[in-house]
């Protein structure tokens, strides 16, 4: 693979080759058009009135505060539709990905969506949402229209979002968690076993298509975006939230996705490679949840990962982090200081081009303890949630290992 180029032009004429791309008038290719016809689910209540409740599942909702103020939600599902309320299987925390918020657990039917699965077999379910996503945009001070408000990448919702939700489901429950991440929730996750006040209340962690290095990532999508500097161009022109719902947000894709360099006529590969058994006949109904938004920082800092083959803190440039980190380089993420006692399951997919099948080596490598694997040649990044044979191939083996930690009896 090529790695992007480092230095392609001054920012401001970067800058200015942007603002002519979305001047010259965005074309309405099928992908964003999508984005454009399909409006997000306004309806009143959170996640649970919206999806769980209707479904028969019983849904609580919950709001947590981080200890930089950010107003996060949490739903909390105890049981299935046919379960009872004194239901004493573990806790389950799930975790979510980039530009997806809880609901993403939900949205496939009953039989096919991890989320309801989970409930339905005996598992004491909560779903994380992190700041910023549609059902968490609270603040003690801030509001969603300040910049400080959007200030934060990936390391931030390690240290502080997972922190403050695993401490209200340990302190509710009165129980270790079993922790399972997608993509940007394993980052989270790994980022966050490393904290000993952190790992100290997950007893398990089950991590779909892992995420720590990201110098193999063959997305063409992506490569295009990383190779532009759109990251830096972002912050140049002011934007903090990167919505790809917002006119911006659609003109953004549309200048990405032109013929000439980039055919996006099948968006969803361009950015995370082919996806075996994805039910493209429900895209109407995800894009009424999905896509959520995120920081413009965020962005930065997973493109600082592509551009360094680093799993290290947000890079403030080398007089930032001497203030910030007490020394020039970012600090990295020292895998090896997850506790070799943590079991640890990894669920990932040879067509996957996000989470590479290099990059997930080097992270097993660097653990102590050597995790269980789930190889799936055929499976790409999002097929791991929202593939119509994911129960099968995915979700029976990551309920076996979960229960294998706590001892439960499988119905399997």
């Amino acid at each position: 693979m090529v790695r992007p180029g480092k230095a392609l032009a001054a920012p401001q004429l970067l800058l200015l080759v942007f603002l002519c791309l979305l001047a010259g008038g965005a074309r309405a290719s099928p992908p964003t058009d999508a984005l454009r016809r399909v409006s997000p689910r306004a309806g009143a209540g959170g996640l649970c009135q919206q999806l769980l409740l209707p479904q028969g599942y019983p849904c609580t909702e919950h709001t947590v505060q981080t200890d930089d103020g950010f107003l996060l939600s949490l739903q909390h599902i105890p049981h299935g539709r046919n379960g009872i309320a004194d239901n004493t299987g573990p806790p389950v925390f799930l975790q979510h990905g980039l530009f997806q918020g809880g609901d993403t657990w939900f949205i496939n039917s009953n039989e096919q969506s991890l989320g309801y699965i989970l409930a339905d077999n005996g598992f004491d379910v909560w779903v994380g949402n992190v700041r910023g996503t549609r059902w968490s945009k609270g603040h003690s001070t801030l509001s969603v229209h300040d910049k400080l408000f959007w200030d934060w990448s990936w390391q931030d919702l390690a240290e502080y979002d997972v922190l403050a939700m695993l401490s209200y489901v340990y302190t509710v429950a009165q129980s270790k968690i079993l922790y399972v991440g997608h993509s940007q929730g394993t980052i989270m996750g790994l980022a966050a076993f490393t904290m000993p006040e952190t790992v100290k209340m997950i007893s398990s962690a089950a991590l779909l298509c892992p995420i720590s290095y990201l110098d193999h990532v063959s997305a063409s999508f992506v490569l295009r975006a990383v190779a532009m500097h759109l990251d830096e161009m972002l912050v140049i022109m002011g934007i903090h939230q990167l919505n790809f719902r917002s006119d911006m947000g659609v003109q953004i894709l549309d200048s990405l996705c032109d013929d000439e360099h980039l055919d996006c006529n099948d968006l969803l590969s361009s950015i995370t490679g082919q996806n075996c058994c994805f039910n493209s006949s429900r895209i109407d109904y995800y894009l009424e949840y999905e896509p959520h938004p995120s920081s413009t920082k965020n962005l930065r800092h997973l493109f600082q990962m592509i551009r360094k083959g680093s799993f290290a803190k947000y890079d403030y440039g080398w007089w930032g982090n001497l203030r910030r980190y007490g020394q020039l380089r970012p600090p990295s993420f020292d895998l090896s200081s997850i506790p070799e006692s943590l079991p640890i399951w990894m669920g990932y997919g040879g067509l996957d081009a996000l989470a590479d099948v290099t990059d997930v080596e080097r992270t097993i490598k660097e653990l102590r303890s050597t995790p269980e694997l789930l190889y799936i040649g055929g499976y790409g990044h999002i097929d791991f949630i929202m593939s119509v044979k994911a129960k099968e191939d995915v979700y029976v083996d990551l309920m076996r290992f979960l229960r294998a930690q706590q001892g439960m009896h499988s119905s399997y």
